[in-house]
């Protein structure tokens, strides 16, 4: 198998976009006609229906396992089913969980889902980096010994970011010397494409310093929350990735919200017409992001 970096550029290039549909599950938002709100079966439905809707539209689905967790032990095995799902319609799954710890305890978190025989398979997941470099060594092992990656909180979208993120540690905010010091986990996980199968997370609330942190990790993917529903713009969203052979890649741009829960897909009575009003959503976040990409390059 190839490296989780690989895989994704290539998917993110086959599809010719970077979007990733995330899973935030939010019953009283899940239309009618997938069942009774708040029932696990509900969900089941209807991000099962959204995997069928997204298969070959994008390279990667992100499920966040914390809107999952309030049914329980039952949430967390719906999550690790629907990733398999995911898997066997082509798409790749970045697990939002945002672990994050010292010693046997980080190794493991980092079974549980970069493991060859993961319970909760994913193929990249999120990690916190503020216990240090060796909280993320045993995550960064784990992704490297079974071809997966490893997504770190740098700069995220959040407007409470600013409250320790920005914090000044000799000269430059802390995020930016968290991302210095991540400088030699991306080139340990570097793969044949160019990129490493370590991410970033830089929110698209923050253009400037996603321009200013792809200097300081040219080869790292980037994982962009904050485009949608969090007000982030496609042309900010994409200001952290490069352009490629088709359209912008080096990393995905993740929308929740906006896609799963629209207007006319909430109100749909039947699951023809509420296919039909997912697909016009999903297709204009594509086509949104395809022409921001086209008006960079352009205007460059």
């Amino acid at each position: 198998m190839t490296t989780f970096g690989d895989r994704l550029t290539e998917q993110t290039r086959s599809r010719a976009t970077p979007l990733c549909v995330g899973f935030d599950p939010f019953p009283d938002l899940i239309p009618a006609i997938f069942g009774p709100k708040g029932r696990l079966e509900t969900l089941e439905r209807f991000f099962s229906a959204v995997i069928e809707e997204v298969s070959g539209q994008v390279p990667i689905v992100k499920p966040q396992i914390g809107l999952f967790e309030p049914w329980g032990a039952d949430g967390v095995a719906l999550t690790a089913k629907l990733a398999r799902f995911a898997h066997d319609q082509g798409l790749l799954v970045l697990m939002d969980a945002k672990r994050g710890d010292i010693g046997s305890t980080a190794e493991g978190y980092a079974r549980a889902f970069l493991g060859a025989k993961a319970p909760t398979p994913c193929d990249c997941l999120t990690v916190n980096p503020y216990l240090g470099l060796d909280s993320l060594q045993p995550f960064a092992d784990a992704a490297k010994a079974n071809n997966k990656g490893i997504a770190v909180l740098v700069r995220t979208s959040n407007p409470g970011a600013k409250d320790f993120q920005d914090i000044d540690c000799s000269g430059a905010p802390l995020w930016v010397r968290v991302g210095e010091q991540l400088v030699g986990l991306q080139d340990e996980l570097m793969g044949q494409s160019g990129f490493s199968s370590l991410m970033v997370v830089c929110g698209a609330t923050w253009p400037s310093e996603a321009v200013r942190l792809r200097t300081i990790l040219p080869g790292t993917l980037f994982l962009v929350p904050g485009y949608g529903a969090q007000g982030g713009a496609a042309k900010d969203a994409l200001a952290g990735l490069v352009p490629g052979p088709n359209g912008h890649e080096g990393g995905v741009v993740s929308s929740s919200r906006a896609i799963l829960y629209n207007k006319a897909a909430a109100e749909a009575q039947s699951l023809p017409v509420w296919r039909k009003a997912f697909q016009q959503t999903l297709k204009a976040s594509i086509q949104e992001l395809r022409a921001a990409s086209k008006d960079v390059v352009g205007a460059n």
